[in-house]
């Protein structure tokens, strides 16, 4: 395997005596569409929280383009390149699509503005801004105020504003989401795409898009990884049936 852009070592987080990741150890090299799967309660967005640095951990080490990063606050880890989404949209509704764009390309490059507004109308945060709303599909909606956008837009919306910051590896955490058929289609499409541009680590419990997606997949049950491995051999693994897939009806 290729030298990890991202590399857990024995990761536990707990609360008083809840134990909700223990002992994850997982790595994760550059390139790679990365899934986490379990069932509800198992502990996946708490692990992407550490990962991320929104939470700290209990003990063991994350690893992030060959440094430690496990101290490091969140917007410490988003300017080295990692990047990540959530669960439930987290968009400006009373801005425009380029201007939650835009504020994302300023926070990147340092700049100054004492206004939002300022910031959108500036060139070069417009210009990167555009290429990351049309990679997405959202090209045509760049002026349309973030709020009267559909949820999958959204969806497509928050993507962008991560890949503004340049990221060397996207967390996603449950990227469809609250999406129907249509909207989670085209969410898929981009997710496609953007495979080319940066690594990728999501949440997911659209088992048809995981498997679709997915270089590799890890099962986390009761906060620890019972298995990593391909897309076909965690579809064959008994101990993953038993544990989940078999809930999933993934026959």
């Amino acid at each position: 395997m290729a030298d990890a852009l991202l590399e857990l070592r024995n990761l536990r987080k707990s609360y008083g005596a809840l134990v909700v990741t223990d002992d994850v150890s997982l790595s994760v090299p550059t390139g790679e569409v990365h899934a986490i799967i379990g069932p509800n309660g198992a502990g996946k967005t708490t692990l992407i929280h550490q990962i991320s640095g929104l939470v700290p951990s209990v003990s063991g080490q994350v690893l992030f383009d060959g440094q430690d990063v496990t101290r490091l606050p969140m917007h410490e880890r988003v300017r080295r390149g990692l990047a990540r989404s959530f669960q439930i949209t987290s968009v400006l509704p009373g801005f425009s699509a380029l201007e939650n764009v835009s504020l994302a390309v300023q926070a990147r490059s340092g700049s100054s503005y004492r206004l939002f507004g300022n910031a959108a109308r500036e060139r070069q945060l417009n210009e990167p801004a555009m290429e990351c709303l049309n990679l997405v599909g959202l090209g045509a909606r760049a002026q349309i105020q973030a709020g009267l956008l559909s949820h999958g837009e959204k969806r497509q919306l928050e993507l962008a504003i991560a890949l503004a910051t340049e990221p060397k590896l996207l967390l996603l955490d449950e990227p469809l989401a609250g999406t129907g058929h249509d909207e989670s289609r085209r969410v898929l499409d981009v997710l496609q795409r953007l495979r080319s541009h940066t690594t990728i680590l999501l949440i997911e419990h659209d088992m048809e898009a995981v498997f679709s997606l997915a270089d590799r997949i890890s099962v986390l049950v009761y906060g620890r990884l019972i298995a990593t491995d391909t897309p076909e051999r965690i579809r064959a693994n008994p101990e993953v049936r038993s544990a989940y897939l078999g809930e999933e009806e993934m026959a």
